[in-house]
């Protein structure tokens, strides 16, 4: 997922920023890189192919923030402001003129133009190449006829009828719709340019996310080296600020306790993710180098709508109201989350604190009577993946529902959370119910809830579908201005509380270890590293 800083701040000037954008010139490039040091830091092995556009998970999402530079980026101060673009303007949040800086390459030499972006933009959105952020460009006029809602449909064409070259630098997005935040959709890497090497036919070449070739500050070497690493260097044409190393080494880890052994033992540099168990340790060994900073994210529970099993609300509603929230995030997370009873983040225009209701709040005699009521018959499965760090919670968890409701809780590790996306897409029986996490796109009520739980969305892994929150969010989206949206949007949560395909549990932060040979390292809300930044100690 991206940079973003989850402020109020951001959102609210996210919003209105899109009207009357004005350009910046080129940054002037920084003197020459400090370090000839190759840096090190920890990651679980991505998803699949390393596309802009089908990387929606932080694993793979890490390694592009290093290759591609993204259009726009949300500044400390909230403050949507364009990084590979020289402008981003309209006026009438409809048609959008995109104007881009001269001087940007990809790595093979290649120069970014206006056909780099509109080519790697229509195959996205086009269906049969089954992007993973195919969703982000459904507000692109022309989406429907190269998405079709239906199953089994075939697109009426595999262009985007919004997309417009205006000359080899400038281009026009014509939405569908207005949309006031569409600015702000474009600091997602999803909008990433592409070589013509990465295009095959109407798709992907499935050999370039293997070894991907950008436009940002590195530049990958050799290639994806799966299950072990994936090794970027510098790279000498970026027009940009230069990066402070020569290299940056993503080493793959199976699990969480492997990476912070290796930090302890100085055998990586970064660890951006710290398990658990080992927090306490952690705080002490690493001292100063153990970080912690607020992260755009929520975790959740998911029931699966397409298990007849987990049909009943009251059975839902039972298991949630079993959680006692607060304790799991005393005990178990040692104070790194807050419990969450709300389906937005706190930060995020329109968010209210207790949206959830009854459902988020622990209350086990209630708990108990909607069980009992519900007629469920156990066990309830909790099916979770292994290199996420989320067994400690899982065991929390499972304990408290078998404690308050008297049902026996079975644990269902994955090994990996590619395999659990594969299971849960292919509706594969017997999951129960699941660890989900989400981290917006962009700063905006709809990217948590339109990805989420509209009946389309490819990120909707609950297989949730109300046409009444489709058509609610669908209003937010072409809404006049953002007060009017956020009614709409608060009107789809509403709904979504009394269907409960989820139960919000808390929301998170960034714990993170840092070695002794690298400084001004700062993982950002998203879980993104400013890699330009980063030097060698």
């Amino acid at each position: 997922m991206n940079v973003r800083r989850l402020t109020y701040a951001t959102v609210g000037v996210a919003l209105a920023a899109g009207v009357a954008g004005c350009g910046t010139q080129p940054a002037a490039p920084a003197g020459p890189a400090t370090s000839d040091a190759v840096i090190s830091i920890g990651i679980g092995e991505p998803k699949h192919g390393l596309v802009p556009s089908d990387t929606a998970e932080t694993q793979g999402q890490l390694v592009l923030t290093s290759l591609f530079t993204p259009l726009a980026k949300v500044d400390s101060g909230g403050k949507v402001t364009e990084v590979a673009a020289d402008s981003i303007t309209t006026s009438d949040n409809k048609v959008w003129t995109i104007k881009l800086k001269d001087g940007y390459t990809f790595h093979n030499g290649e120069k970014v133009t206006s056909d780099s972006y509109i080519e790697a933009w229509n195959r996205a959105a086009y269906k049969p190449n089954e992007q993973d952020g195919n969703y982000l460009f459904a507000k692109i006029d022309g989406y429907d006829d190269v998405n079709p809602a239906a199953e089994g449909a075939t697109p009426k064409t595999d262009k985007l009828k919004g997309l417009k070259k205006v000359d080899d630098l400038t281009f026009q997005v014509t939405l569908s719709a207005p949309y006031v935040a569409f600015k702000a959709v474009l600091v997602n890497l999803a909008f990433a340019p592409l070589p013509k090497v990465a295009f095959k036919g109407t798709g992907f070449d499935k050999a370039f996310g293997e070894a991907p070739i950008g436009d940002g500050p590195f530049a990958i070497k050799g290639g994806w080296r799966h299950n072990q690493s994936i090794e970027v260097a510098r790279y000498d044409a970026f027009p940009g600020e230069k990066p402070k190393v020569k290299g940056i080494l993503f080493h793959i880890y199976p699990d969480l306790d492997k990476q912070y052994a290796d930090l302890v033992a100085g055998k990586v540099d970064i660890a951006p993710v710290l398990p658990l168990p080992k927090l306490e340790e952690a705080k002490r060994t690493l001292g100063e180098r153990y970080k912690q900073s607020p992260r755009a994210g929520i975790g959740s529970l998911g029931f699966p709508s397409f298990d007849p099993k987990y049909a009943s609300t009251d059975a839902r509603k039972a298991i949630s109201m079993a959680i006692d929230r607060e304790q799991i995030v005393k005990t178990v997370f040692d104070g790194t989350r807050t419990p969450a009873h709300s389906f937005l983040q706190p930060g995020i225009e329109g968010y209210r604190a207790d949206s959830c209701g009854e459902a988020c709040r622990f209350d086990p005699v209630k708990a108990k009577e909607l069980f009992t009521r519900s007629g469920f018959t156990g066990p309830v499965e909790l099916t979770f993946n292994v290199d996420g760090g989320s067994k400690d919670w899982v065991d929390a968890v499972c304990g408290q529902i078998k404690t308050n409701l008297g049902v026996d809780c079975v644990e269902k590790p994955i090994e990996k959370y590619a395999d659990l996306l594969t299971k849960l897409k292919a509706h594969a029986p017997g999951l129960g119910v699941f660890r989900s996490a989400w981290t917006y796109d962009y700063p905006a009520p709809e990217s948590i809830l339109g990805p989420l739980y509209t009946c389309a969305s490819t990120s909707n892994y609950y297989g949730y579908c109300n046409a009444q929150v489709d058509r609610l969010i669908a209003a937010g989206d072409v809404a006049p201005n953002p007060d009017e949206a956020v009614k709409s949007y608060q009107q789809a949560e509403d709904i979504i509380a009394h269907d409960l395909p989820t139960v919000p549990l808390w929301y998170l932060q960034h714990v993170y270890g840092l070695g002794t040979k690298v400084k001004n390292v700062e993982v950002n809300d998203l879980g993104m590293v400013d890699f330009v930044k980063v030097e060698a100690a």
